[in-house]
């Protein structure tokens, strides 16, 4: 049978092949969510263009068989036994609650909340980069842009948790309360109207630490307002927590605002107090020597001291940064050529890979990963107490 000639191997390599990242096929990521929640019932949501795709695939790759609905189906039920061999960070095996990650990004909401025993059972992410490296550390692909009615169509129902680290944007209040209808045309709507379709019983959003004061306060303000008012859900005031409070050695500033839906009787939360718990740059560093792709040129370092120099002869501060191995890493920066904030020295590599003249410095990976990484315990204890 066909079946007894595939793999998921088999399947995995067909993925990128046929574009994982188009926006309007969300058949591959409904095939991952389908084989990562075959034992919870969610995948009924996904079932139907799984099916379809593992056919696409199998007429692709045995194109002298005829691939009827019933072999799909029996070759989706066979791959379902290989997936957690090929996950670097799978699903607890006995989850305790169930939650959806949208604005994913690379998984840093998953890791967290996979560490305290949750089940991810959507995602939700349209950069083609940051799904492509979601999918290699989870074996899920998300599905693409949430403001789409046939994206939000595939979140199942009865999860606890929504994770989302929407973007900051102004609302066009017309009347002064600041309302649902108020915030019509930005992220925070969308996430709004799956909180007001869903009902979860807890939400967990993430911004920037700017929020606060986004727009004269008035951005926050209006969002409590539609979380407390309009949506019914107890919700404390919001905090700034920083990363490098509580282990992990990145100076990253973020707002966090937790909800519990009023009916659930929680009238009163505790946001995790700073674990003091001293980590530096030394303690993530990579143990083995990395490629030499990311390494700088030493051409390259000039150019960054002359840029500096250029500047602090002006009386400006910018320029790049060299972290010590006994320091904390700046937040990510995006942005052009010079603006690097996170280089750090390493004198171990020996291999290129490339005929380059000398390379000193390497980009600081580890900041991406590390995103999300204070203690959540407060939050999932009143959800499975």
């Amino acid at each position: 049978m066909i079946k007894e000639r595939i793999d998921i191997q088999n399947i995995e390599g067909q993925l990128f092949e046929i574009k994982i990242v188009e926006p309007n096929d969300s058949k591959p990521a409904s095939f991952t969510h389908y084989l990562h929640n075959h034992k919870n019932g969610v995948s009924q949501f996904y079932k139907k263009d799984a099916v379809e795709f593992v056919k696409e695939i199998l007429t692709k790759e045995y194109p002298s068989d005829k691939i009827t609905k019933k072999v799909a189906e029996e070759a989706l039920q066979y791959l379902i036994f290989d997936l957690n061999t090929i996950v670097p960070f799978p699903a607890p095996e006995k989850p305790k609650f169930k939650f959806i990650d949208l604005f994913a990004g690379i998984g840093g909401f998953r890791m967290a909340f996979q560490n305290l025993e949750g089940k991810c059972v959507f995602t939700s992410e349209w950069d083609k980069y940051s799904k492509q490296t979601y999918k290699a550390n989870f074996g899920e692909i998300p599905f693409g842009d949430i403001t789409k009615p046939e994206t939000k169509n595939y979140i199942p129902d009865n999860f606890d948790v929504l994770c989302a680290g929407f973007p900051c944007q102004a609302f066009s209040i017309a009347g002064r309360r600041g309302g649902f209808e108020d915030t019509r045309g930005t992220l925070f709507f969308d996430v709004a109207e799956i909180i007001n379709k869903k009902q979860p019983k807890a939400i967990f959003l993430e911004n920037v630490k700017g929020l606060r004061n986004h727009d004269k306060g008035k951005t926050l303000a209006t969002i409590l307002n539609v979380l407390r008012e309009d949506l019914n859900y107890y919700v404390p005031e919001p905090q700034i927590l920083n990363a490098k409070e509580f282990g992990i050695p990145q100076n990253r500033e973020r707002i966090f605002i937790v909800g519990f839906r009023k009916d659930l009787g929680i009238t009163e939360f505790q946001y995790p107090e700073p674990t003091n718990e001293n980590a530096v740059l030394d303690d993530i560093l990579e143990q083995e020597e990395v490629s030499g792709k990311y390494y700088l040129s030493t051409t390259y370092v000039q150019t960054l001291k002359n840029h500096r120099a250029r500047h602090e002869s002006k009386g400006n501060g910018f320029g790049y940064e060299i972290i010590p191995n006994d320091g904390t890493a700046n937040a990510v920066v995006c942005g052009g050529m010079c603006r690097e904030r996170n280089l750090i020295l390493d004198d171990r590599l020996n291999n290129l890979g490339v005929t380059l003249s000398g390379r000193a410095f390497r980009s600081n990976l580890f900041v991406r990963s590390s995103q999300k990484g204070f203690p959540l315990q407060s939050l999932t204890q009143k959800l499975v107490a």
